[in-house]
């Protein structure tokens, strides 16, 4: 089970407020409530939660202006709420600093999966990272740069070794085409999302089961990539 946090609630509607505050505390959670940008800033200075859950259209500011303040000084994992689907919309969110973005409506469960998967990727930072990486039958020791599968030497380019090792270094959490173009081919790039494309194919081919149905490299659909350990 994971461990008892504590989460900071950024939403105007109370229903929904009051669903999630429920939801959250029904696991064991310790829960702060906030109704506006200027409230949230204020308990998140004082509170210090582990995990913020921010909606985007809140009475006196865009959630994303809030997302990027905190990113500023705070680690803690952060999780769109919104009723805002488009794409721009989660590119947007996702390049200021949130770590994942879920549509209203939604289910207690996917609710509660999301909140899972960030707190396990604060919890592996907190620990320190593990100079050998692992996940299915692959193996990536960092120090000495090598890729093993199934106890067998494994060839990753230069690309798609990068590739693996940004990724991987924030597991569960949402990357953006335009965050991984600047992280692994330079600023110089970031509009060219088919280099993405193309390498994660390649990829995929060499770490997954099944290329077509991938359990660790994840597309999240006109948004980027996440991976799952």
């Amino acid at each position: 089970m994971e461990p008892r946090a504590r989460i900071l609630v950024v939403e105007d509607e109370p229903d929904i407020r009051r669903f999630v505050r429920m939801t959250l505390e029904a696991e064991g959670h310790e829960v702060f409530e906030a109704a506006t940008v200027q409230r949230g800033l204020i308990d998140a200075g004082s509170r210090r939660p582990d995990l913020a859950i921010i909606d985007l259209g809140l009475p006196d500011g865009d959630g994303v202006g809030l997302i990027r303040e905190l990113r500023t000084w705070s680690a803690a994992a952060m999780i769109v709420l919104s009723a805002r689907s488009a794409e721009t919309d989660k590119i947007g969110a996702l390049d200021a600093g949130a770590d994942d973005y879920l549509v209203k409506p939604f289910g207690a469960g996917e609710l509660l999966a999301r909140v899972r998967a960030q707190l396990r990727r604060q919890t592996l930072a907190n620990a320190g990272a593990d100079p050998v990486l692992r996940f299915g039958t692959v193996s990536v020791d960092l120090a000495r740069r090598v890729v093993e599968r199934d106890g067998q030497p494994l060839h990753l380019t230069p690309i798609e070794y990068r590739l693996l090792t940004h990724l991987a270094s924030q597991p569960d959490r949402v990357v953006t085409h335009q965050h991984l173009l600047k992280a692994v081919w330079g600023p110089g790039h970031a509009e060219d999302t088919h280099y993405v494309r193309v390498h994660m194919a390649n990829l995929r081919k060499k770490v997954e089961d099944d290329p077509s149905m991938p359990r660790h490299l994840l597309t999240e659909a006109g948004v980027g990539y996440r991976f799952r350990p």
